[in-house]
């Protein structure tokens, strides 16, 4: 008997191990390859088929069906705000290219929404209480119809928050790994299709793709938006799904559903996903008046609105290439920065120069954000030039300014930065009405520029060369550190190549000599530019002031004759009254001389500029001779100047001289 017993407990282990797993959970993640034994709660018109097939509502009208996951998710502190989630649907319209009005999938305080009303409302907000931040509502919607009221579009998948005015949305499309570009797809074809939804946290980023059902996930999502959930959900959330009809209605399904609270979502198994069931034609309906009457009236609408939505839709027109695809998180839609600078009022620009003016902006997450519009006309070159953007923008260091994407229309191209509450550094320096920076600041200054550009010449995977550094090009934080920005005109190559001769791009007065003749941007037309920079900073004068006296005209060799007549610190800023430090007021005004000079081979490395200005390394007590003054250095100079690493090689190997480095008694 005992043995039967025993054979009989192991059939049944064997048996029950055999069964195929169509569904698995826990507190924080799930998946259900079909919904016959899922832990859901359902609302309003919303079944479970015998097949586990998921049907959120039928065709008929102005009605609403829910699913929610039956547990909440814990979502907890901002540290564990990140998720994913993947999903297959299937929209039937009631006749073909006519249905509505869409799915959304939601994370919501509560499973009820016992306001949630259907039609345009998705069943998740009523007239009262949509768009009120109270809601605490996130919904991808898949939404194929266009609604005046909310300003979408029609077949298009959207972000919501707390209302059905999208952050950002985009048409319904899915980028092809193998053909490389975007292919159309029609949400209320009937044909199922897969959404993915994943959530960075660390950088604070939704990203949604789509595809068809049997299409591995595309390399480039739909949409990717910068977004801070921690102002929208709270700590305990629950996940679902609500669709809605209207006086057009739709069969609404969810054939499978992952998700995870601690990491990537399981891939659904697609061959063990319940079937819909077989297209049946359906027998039309009699029409009511009422019906033919609110066509009438939308055709009417339609005309009226015809030629201002075209306007619209060219007020917010861009520039896109299939190359770009594969740049699409880098990439921000003029729509949302238009939304984000008011409209490029004129209030909101915090800076203006010769390539474009810079504004204030603050996107739906509140994030501030610089704007930079640019005239660019050429299209020759645009793929490259978007290519060292994007690659200038994984640029990591605290004392550059970071360059969070870009927008291209016709004619013009949108750089977008991150924001800089104190601006540019020129404002502080020559703007009376300021207060002017003192000497602690400004050296701090200095070392915090001189930091960022050895990052781009040495610390980077590739060598960066700014071709612009000034002191309208460095910005400052809500500490006053200095940081390098604009990198409009900045250029990459490897570290074991050199750079190619391009047009001459840069500001009189900070332009290394060498540069105008060759047009070869380098590492030490980069080191001349932060000499002429350093001097700016000691002594409160551009490189270049045209209306001061003839012999100060030009600041390096006004600088270069006070230091010898033997008085250097005459050409400090005269505003800090002698309130500096002797000893670095007359380091950095003779450092500064020493990355002007006129032979490039005589500048120090920006790694050696560091030293000094961090007092680790001694300027070379070489006594002065003016007749020596822009002589080629002998070769120990160089080493010393260049060491490590050294970056330049002399053309000329007949060349050998030595050269005054700028100290001792002066």
């Amino acid at each position: 008997m005992a043995t039967i017993l025993r054979s009989l407990h192991l059939m049944m282990i064997l048996y029950i191990s055999s069964i195929p797993l169509n569904f698995a959970q826990d507190e924080s993640q799930f998946i259900y390859n079909g919904f016959s034994q899922a832990n859901l709660y359902l609302d309003g018109i919303a079944k479970i088929h015998p097949n586990g097939l998921l049907q959120l509502t039928n065709i008929s009208h102005q009605q609403f069906g829910r699913a929610f996951y039956q547990f909440p998710i814990k979502f907890g502190t901002i540290s564990s705000l990140s998720f994913s989630t993947n999903f297959v649907f299937a929209m039937v319209p009631q006749k073909p290219k006519l249905g509505g009005h869409g799915i959304a999938f939601t994370i919501s305080p509560s499973k009820g929404l016992t306001h949630g009303m259907a039609s345009q409302f998705l069943g998740l907000f009523n007239f009262s209480n949509i768009g009120l931040n109270s809601n605490h509502i996130l919904a991808i919607e898949l939404d194929p119809v266009k609604s005046l009221e909310f300003e979408d579009i029609g077949n298009h998948v959207g972000i919501d928050v707390n209302g059905l005015r999208s952050l950002e949305l985009a048409p319904a499309v899915y980028y092809s790994n193998d053909e490389r570009r975007n292919i159309s797809l029609e949400l209320i074809s009937g044909n199922p299709m897969q959404l993915w939804i994943d959530y960075d946290e660390v950088e604070k980023l939704l990203n949604v793709t789509l595809a068809p059902i049997r299409t591995p996930k595309p390399s480039s999502p739909l949409l990717s938006t910068p977004i801070n959930l921690s102002d929208i959900v709270l700590e305990s959330m629950y996940v679902g799904f609500s669709a809605s009809t209207g006086v057009v209605a739709s069969d609404h399904y969810i054939l499978g559903w992952s998700f995870n609270k601690s990491g990537q979502a399981q891939s659904l198994d697609i061959s063990s996903l319940p079937k819909l069931p077989p297209h049946k034609k359906r027998k039309e309906k009699q029409v009511v008046p009422i019906r033919d009457l609110l066509i009438i009236v939308v055709v009417v609408l339609i005309t009226i609105t015809g030629s201002a939505c075209y306007f619209r839709r060219k007020k917010y027109e861009e520039v896109r290439e299939d190359w770009e695809s594969e740049y699409g998180t880098h990439r921000f839609s003029y729509k949302s920065l238009h939304k984000a600078t008011k409209g490029f009022k004129a209030k909101e620009i915090i800076g203006e120069g010769g390539f474009g003016k810079v504004y204030r902006g603050i996107l739906p997450s509140n994030e501030q954000i610089a704007v930079k519009r640019v005239s660019h006309n050429s299209q020759q070159g645009m793929k490259e030039f978007v290519a060292e953007i994007v690659s200038m923008g994984r640029l990591r260091h605290r004392n550059l300014v970071r360059l969070l994407g870009y927008c291209r229309r016709k004619g013009e191209l949108l750089l977008i930065y991150d924001y800089m509450p104190h601006g540019s550094l020129d404002r502080f320096l020559y703007n009376n009405g300021r207060r002017h920076l003192n000497w602690l600041q400004r050296f701090r200054i200095l070392r915090g520029v001189a930091s960022g550009l050895l990052y781009l010449h040495e610390g980077w995977e590739q060598i960066v060369i700014h071709r612009d550094i000034k002191a309208s090009n460095v910005l400052l934080d809500a500490e006053m550190n200095g940081r390098l920005g604009d990198f409009g005109l900045a250029r990459l190559y490897d570290h074991d190549t050199n750079s190619q001769t391009t047009h001459v791009a840069g500001t009189a007065g900070y332009l290394a000599p060498e540069l105008t003749r060759t047009g070869r941007a380098t590492t030490y037309t980069d080191v001349y530019a932060f000499g002429a920079f350093m001097l700016e900073v000691a002594c409160g004068r551009r490189p270049i002031e045209r209306m001061g006296k003839p012999e100060e005209l030009v600041l390096v060799d006004w600088v270069f004759e006070c230091w010898s007549n033997g008085d250097i610190l005459r050409a400090s800023d005269p505003r800090l009254e002698g309130n500096y430090v002797v000893e670095e007021m007359a380091l950095v005004m003779k450092l500064g001389l020493l990355c002007s000079h006129v032979n490039p081979a005589a500048r120090p490395s920006m790694r050696r500029v560091m030293q000094f200005l961090d007092g680790d390394v001694d300027l070379p007590n070489i006594p002065y001779d003016s007749a020596s003054f822009g002589k080629v250095p002998s070769s120990e100079t160089l080493d010393f100047l260049w060491s490590p690493p050294s970056f330049v090689q002399s053309s000329d190997p007949s060349m050998s001289s030595t050269i005054s480095i700028l100290k001792g008694g002066r």
